[in-house]
């Protein structure tokens, strides 16, 4: 979960255990260790924009969210597993950090991505009110099947305008996380193999990890917690 988060974790063990040591000697401890996270470069483009369905423009530029399911940010990555490469459609929630849906699958087509938009909306317990939906302009996320979910629950659709990745940086923060903090350290010999390390390692991720952003708790608290206060 990377060292930062981790020396705040641990901050409770240490005081009870009097241990006395700063972040700078904690560090040196994981890299001694071999635990540090382990960065790789990206080999494999999962966006193709040049296509001719129709485009969105940015609607999320400047907005704080304030509360859950006010915004949600999507983008697909991959995963080398024994056998190949599967891709991953993730849709995380922009105020909590939560993972709200996703799916792995071993092609990028259009209908492996809506099945990631149609376990968020699932996962709601009313229908969503003034959702906007943010992306990149892949051809999975403009093709007609991903846009007729999203009218069909009334969420608003926004993209990218100009392939800036910082304009879908939460989306590519999940990606990195997922991979360089967990999936880096798991392997699978096939797909049903995949979904079940995905399924491990996404309930990880939104119950166990903090993030800075939420102030060190994790998304699944943030995002229950707000959620009962509306």
């Amino acid at each position: 979960m990377g060292g930062r988060k981790l020396f705040e974790i641990l901050q409770p063990f240490f005081l009870e255990h009097q241990i006395k040591m700063g972040r700078d000697a904690f560090f040196e401890l994981l890299q001694a260790s071999n635990l540090l996270v382990r960065h790789k470069k990206r080999k494999i483009y999962t966006t193709q924009s040049f296509h001719w369905y129709k485009k969105y423009p940015n609607k999320v530029k400047g907005i704080i969210p304030s509360r859950p399911n006010q915004i949600w940010v999507s983008d697909i990555t991959y995963w080398k597993i024994n056998c190949g490469y599967v891709y991953i459609s993730l849709i995380t929630d922009a105020y909590s950090r939560k993972i709200v849906g996703y799916h792995v699958a071993e092609t990028l087509e259009a209908i492996e991505t809506v099945q990631a938009l149609n376990h968020a909306l699932g996962e709601l317990k009313n229908p969503p009110i003034g959702l906007i939906h943010h992306s990149d302009r892949g051809i999975q996320y403009c093709s007609a099947g991903y846009v007729k979910v999203l009218n069909q629950y009334q969420v608003d659709i926004s993209m990218t305008e100009n392939g800036d990745p910082y304009e879908n940086a939460l989306a590519e923060r999940v990606n990195g996380i997922l991979k360089e903090e967990y999936l880096y350290d798991y392997t699978a010999d096939s797909l049903a193999q995949a979904r079940l390390v995905l399924d491990f390692v996404i309930k990880l991720y939104n119950t166990e990890r903090p993030h800075l952003s939420c102030r060190y708790m994790t998304p699944e608290f943030v995002h229950q917690r707000a959620e009962r206060a509306i």
